[in-house]
Formats: C-alpha cells, structure tokens, sequence
C-alpha cells in the first residue's frame, strides 16, 4: 500500500507527509517541483527513511506521472502541488493557470488511466484526494454566515479563480468518468515550515529582523486560520471516510482579523523574545491594499464533523504559540529560505 503526495515539499505537504508517518508506516513517494516554496530541508528527517521516495518533477508532466503510477501503484493520490500565494498571482497570472489548472488537468487524465485499467478491490478502493482552498467561495461580509460546501463560487483573484477551476476539473471527472475524487476546501493555514511571504511568518521573520510590520489597508481583513497539523488530520479522515463526489470543508473555527494577528505575533515575541529597542508593536506599518483583497473568509465546517467526527484539536491561542515557538527555534530554516529573491519579492510587493 502507498499513496502518491503531490507538492510534498511545501508548507501544507511536507507537514502533512511529516504528520503521516506519525500514524502510518505506508509508503508515501513524494513529487514536488521544489519550485522558490518547496523546500527538501522541510523533509530532512525523512532522509534516509525507506517508507519516503521523493520525486522531483513537475505535475504537468503526463509521462513522469504515468511511470510513478505504474511503478508504485498508489492507492490514492493527495494532490497539494499547486501556486497558491494571492499577491504573486496578481503579478504573474500565467504560472498559476499552469500548474493550478493545466497540472490538476494533467494528473486527473494520469489518473483516470491508471484507475480504469485496476480490478476489484484496488479498482473500488482507489481515491483522488484534491486538496482547495476557501478563496473559491469569494468574500463575506461582516454579518454572512460562513461559507458551507453548497456556496457559490465567486473567485476575485487570479489564484482563487485558478484553484475555482481546478475544483470543477475534479468535480467533471467524477460525474462524467467515474474517478473516484473527494475535495477538500480549507481556511488559512499557519504553523510550522510556512514560506515567510505569508502573514503570520512574515510578521515573525520581520519582527525578529527589526523590519516594518507591513499590514495591507486598515487590517480588518478577517480569515478563519487552522493550524497545519489539524488541516492534516481532516484530510487524513476524509481520505479515510469521505463520501465519493463530496467536498469537505476544513476550518479551524478561528476568525481573526489580519491587525489583530499581527497584534497577538507581537505580544507573543514580546514576552519569548524581548527587544531590548522596545515592543515589537511599534513596527506595524500600513501599506496600500492589494487589488481586489477579499474582506471576510470563514469556514462553516459542520458537515465534515458531522458526517466524519473531526473538529480541531487546536485553538488560535494554542496554535500561534506553537507557531511563534517553532520560529524561535528554527531561525536557521528561517535565514536559508530567505534568498535573495525572496528579498527581491518582499521589496516588490511592500514597496521597499
């Protein structure tokens, strides 16, 4: 038994291959393009574990997706791998089509081949898990309930409007062809190995560093944040349990708004990492908004607690304590992701 994880070196795959093997001792063959967010030190632990085959590649590669499927025969395959930062799709659109619609395309045609050639049980047991986001459903006001399975879809960006179209991609393939999906949409994720042009790790490598604490508009940006590893445990038992065709929201019951976070970051540090210069606090800075920002996400997560009995195990205080901690101790991982073109994309996007 083996399941293929595609974007395994990323934030989200990596904690969720590193989450696996504390549960599982099956197989897992890893394929990642180790584009500028895909990190292998994320996986250094695994090194030298048999159980773990990394596969550098890209998912728009049908023959390479061809042969790992023939030479591991997965029993599903977690799909990950995909473009996901908003402020990078609005600057270049092109590759977020590419990987998020032409590779989900790709993979679901590999798929699709694969499934239809196994017999009985390996046919019946056989799962394409395609992990989305919130941002398909739009943005709420202050007053909306959160956004359940049934929403419409309404993306306001180049990247939700790419990972929209993934969803449906998956959606067809199971009601035209049969393949056996399942898709989860989660809320914003936060923890431990998150690229540090993401809020909650900006705000901690730049408070660290002495930097501004860029916030877009006035902060009152609200998202619904759900630790890493709690993500990994609703997609763990949607793998398991869910319903063939259905999606599954994931979300941590946590609605925060964007100043607010970056108020709790800074207290945190206050208190772990004093700064002798005075309160991390005094580095907020405000910064023009990004084009089309969604005001309000928020994840109505009843349905996979009802149908699968999952619910969070962290709360956002618990969460970003963990998160704030795991930063204080890592800041090597910190220092060597952050490259010179990281540097370069942090100065294009906040102006210096």
């Amino acid at each position: 038994m083996t399941i293929l994880v595609t974007g395994g070196a990323g934030f989200i795959g990596s904690n969720f291959v590193l989450d696996w093997f504390k549960s599982s001792d099956e197989p897992v063959v890893n394929l990642d393009a180790l584009t500028y967010a895909g990190n292998l030190e994320n996986l250094a632990s695994l090194k030298d574990d048999p159980r773990h085959v990394f596969v550098q590649g890209d998912i728009c590669d049908r023959a390479l997706i061809d042969q790992l499927l023939s030479t591991h025969r997965p029993r599903a395959i977690v799909h990950f791998a995909a473009e996901s930062h908003v402020d990078r799709s609005i600057h270049g659109p092109g590759a977020f089509m590419r990987t998020n619609v032409e590779g989900t395309f790709t993979l679901l045609e590999a798929a699709r081949a694969f499934w239809s050639a196994l017999e009985g049980d390996a046919k019946s047991g056989f799962r394409f898990h395609h992990v989305s986001t919130d941002e398909v459903y739009g943005s709420l006001k202050a007053d909306d309930p959160p956004f359940a399975e049934t929403n419409a879809y309404e993306p306001n960006s180049p990247y939700s409007a790419s990972k929209a179209a993934s969803d449906h991609l998956v959606r067809a393939w199971h009601h035209t062809y049969g393949l056996p999906v399942v898709t989860t949409n989660c809320s914003n994720n936060y923890g431990p190995y998150h690229f540090p042009e993401k809020l909650i790790p900006l705000m901690i490598v730049n408070a660290l560093a002495g930097k501004p604490l860029p916030v877009y508009g006035d902060g009152q940006q609200i998202r619904d944040w759900l630790y890493v590893t709690d993500h990994c445990s609703g997609i763990r038992a949607v793998l398991a349990g869910g319903t063939l065709g259905e999606t599954y929201n994931i979300g941590g019951w946590n609605e925060q708004a964007n100043i607010d976070i970056v108020k709790t970051v800074c207290a945190l540090l206050d208190e772990l990492r004093p700064d002798p210069a005075g309160p991390y606090a005094r580095l907020i800075t405000y910064v023009k908004d990004r084009p089309g920002h969604d005001r309000r996400y928020a994840i109505d997560a009843r349905k996979i607690e009802r149908d699968l009995g999952w619910r969070p195990a962290e709360t956002f205080e618990t969460g970003i304590r963990k998160t704030v901690q795991w930063y204080l101790a890592n800041e090597e991982w910190s220092s060597r992701v952050l490259s010179g073109a990281y540097r370069e994309w942090v100065s294009k996007q906040y102006g210096g």
